[in-house]
């Protein structure tokens, strides 16, 4: 068994045991790590070398792998991430920033959002991709930007509604939040929050409750969108600059999220971007630092997190732009450092602001 930790890729799994495998998108490829009898993780082996990995996706149904990379293409595995071949007929776009898979119909089709912030999806396992231009038909496009040069906006995520697969959010970064209720062939803007817009989890239980984090906090809408309540800001313990976001699927209430201090800007002055992980057991009502077996300070900045649930327990893992791998097997009680020296686990170029001089 194995599962994936990237960036823009899945960030949960369900298995019927322990995976001893963990797949990671790095700067430089395809990490491949493997836990031994004793528990240990080694680097087993490195592929596509040359590219960095935006998004590592498992999907149902096939034994294809699928990993996204910025500035080249998509490649599909049948052999676990060993070897790869370029998957990418009807991609216009080669700067893959997320990808996501969703079953529908009897089938699964699978989702991948580039920069420029276009859409595409496949219904045969990469065999060819269609674009989806609805996406570019709303009235935010004028907005939609990124800080730093050359200021092109980006598809950052890509979710579902649980109880309909035609009902789904796409966070552009920057540039806000989109949802559509017919699987994606056309979109509206969705308001009352910061447009740098960086994930998106819908509550499994309850389809009107939607998660979000973003360049200046944690938002919470009750009503499918409609509003939302700033939960947290720069003031709030968990960090100001909330990221990646993962839930338990069995108990979808218990949440983790990593966040920076600050956003970017300021990690290009200190090369530090105080990362920390904080847990809710409350549906994002409250928060609370994890850190027992972490650095009392993380330089780099967390920018993958996954969760697997198997049988009666799950683990935990996140990886950083100075490319360390945590995992906490006891719900984030405890935390170990199980590889360390990888190249950076980054969305684009956000390591070279914590590159020190």
């Amino acid at each position: 068994m194995a599962i994936a930790l990237s960036h823009g890729g899945a960030t949960q799994y369900a298995s019927s045991e322990r995976s001893q495998e963990l797949l990671v998108g790095t700067k430089k490829g395809v990490a491949i790590l493997q836990q031994d009898a004793a528990g240990s993780w080694k680097l087993a082996q490195r592929t596509l070398p040359d590219l960095h990995i935006s998004s590592i996706l498992m999907p149902p149904k096939t034994v294809l792998i699928f990993a996204g990379a910025f500035h080249g293409s998509i490649h599909a595995s049948a052999d676990g991430g060993r070897t790869w071949e370029r998957r990418d007929t009807g991609l216009t776009q080669d700067d893959v920033y997320s990808m996501a898979w969703v079953e529908r119909d009897g089938g699964v089709r699978l989702y991948a959002g580039t920069e420029p912030a276009h859409l595409f999806y496949s219904d045969d396992f990469g065999g060819s991709w269609t674009e989806l231009p609805g996406i570019r038909n709303v009235e935010s496009i004028p907005n939609w930007t990124f800080p730093a040069p050359p200021h092109v906006a980006h598809t950052k995520n890509i979710t579902f509604d649980p109880a309909n697969p035609d009902i789904m959010l796409v966070s552009v970064e920057q540039g806000g939040l989109l949802k559509s209720t017919d699987a994606g062939h056309s979109f509206s803007d969705l308001e009352g929050f910061h447009d740098d817009v960086h994930r998106i989890l819908v509550h499994p239980e309850d389809s009107k409750l939607i998660f979000m984090t973003g360049g200046d906090g944690m938002y919470v809408s009750t009503d499918g969108g409609v509003t939302w309540d700033h939960r947290t800001d720069k003031s709030d313990n968990i960090g100001g600059y909330p990221d990646t976001l993962v839930l338990h699927p069995r108990q979808p209430d218990m949440m983790f999220i990593g966040a920076a201090q600050d956003n970017p800007g300021s990690w290009r002055e200190s090369h530090y971007a105080g990362a920390k992980v904080s847990r809710s057991n409350d549906a994002g009502k409250s928060w609370n630092q994890v850190k027992s077996g972490l650095p009392d300070d993380l330089q780099g900045s967390i920018e993958a997190m996954c969760l697997e649930d198997y049988g009666d327990s799950f683990s935990i893992f996140f990886g950083t732009t100075s490319g360390e791998v945590f995992s906490s097997q006891d719900g984030g009680e405890h935390w170990s450092c199980i590889m360390e020296g990888l190249t950076p686990i980054s969305k684009g170029g956000h390591y070279q602001a914590l590159t020190t001089a």
